[in-house]
């Protein structure tokens, strides 16, 4: 009866068995997966928080690659609808006479790369993730030719070029033996808020092979901020706020005054 029960136990046991070994072979492979990936990036920090005394700052990407192949970064800031407006003299005076509005503007712009992009790119590839200057189009303007519209686009990328918001050269990503890599992007004073976006490629042979994607956010913080934000979300008590300061400041400079 002993030898019965034994034997009517074997199946049980060896589902068990097989259960664990599928599950150490799968936490293992997990394991091996984590370690081998290809690229690992971040930032030195995701906010960039813009007060009174705000001039500009600067934030460190770095990482780490597994595998051959050079970096590319791209980061992009929030979407806007710009207005290039082209002005002629008419009866002696500047006026506006054409306006082409592009949507889906980035409002910064930024590319970096551990080496010249011409050694290990290729312009499809380089067009199909939009890195470059040369290489950005925006919506907007179906109604103009196509050269006329060419010279807006490119009097829009000038203009953000100017204000220090497209920065027109690859910037130089450094690395540090096989492995790591760094740079530090610069964010100028008239950055604008919103939502932001770091790319990171690793791309061999004229292929990426790998990409990440890491959030960045530009906030406006302060007492100025506050008080604005506290007007635009609670209307009724920023006004009660503002009428009762006002009584307020209005009392005591007449109790002052009527004292002297």
């Amino acid at each position: 009866m002993a030898d019965m029960l034994r034997i009517a136990r074997l199946p049980a046991l060896l589902v068990f068995l097989l259960t664990l070994a599928a599950a150490l072979v799968t936490a293992v492979s997990g394991t091996l997966r984590a370690r081998a990936q290809p690229l690992v990036a971040d930032l030195s920090s995701h906010l960039i928080s813009i007060t009174s005394s705000f001039t500009g700052t600067e934030l460190l990407l770095f990482g780490a690659t597994e595998g051959p192949g050079e970096v590319i970064v791209v980061i992009r800031g929030p979407a806007e609808t710009v207005d290039i407006r082209r002005k002629d003299r008419i009866l002696g005076m500047w006026i506006n006479a054409r306006t082409i509005r592009f949507n889906q503007v980035p409002a910064f712009y930024w590319v970096g790369a551990s080496a010249p992009l011409d050694t290990f790119t290729n312009d499809q590839m380089l067009a199909r993730h939009r890195i470059g200057l040369e290489r950005l189009d925006f919506p907007g303007g179906e109604d103009a030719a196509p050269e006329e519209r060419a010279v807006f686009r490119d009097a829009l990328i000038r203009n953000r070029q100017q204000a220090g918001l497209f920065v027109p050269a690859v910037q130089p990503i450094s690395r540090l033996g096989d492995r790591l890599f760094r740079v530090n992007v610069a964010f100028p004073s008239n950055v604008t808020t919103g939502g932001y976006r770091a790319e990171i490629f690793l791309v061999n042979e004229g292929r990426v092979v790998a990409a990440q994607t890491t959030p960045l956010f530009v906030r406006k913080d302060g007492l100025g901020d506050n008080i604005a934000r506290l007007a635009h979300e609670q209307p009724l008590g920023y006004g009660i706020a503002a009428v009762l300061i006002a009584l307020t400041a209005g009392w005591t400079a007449g109790f002052v005054f009527r004292r002297f």
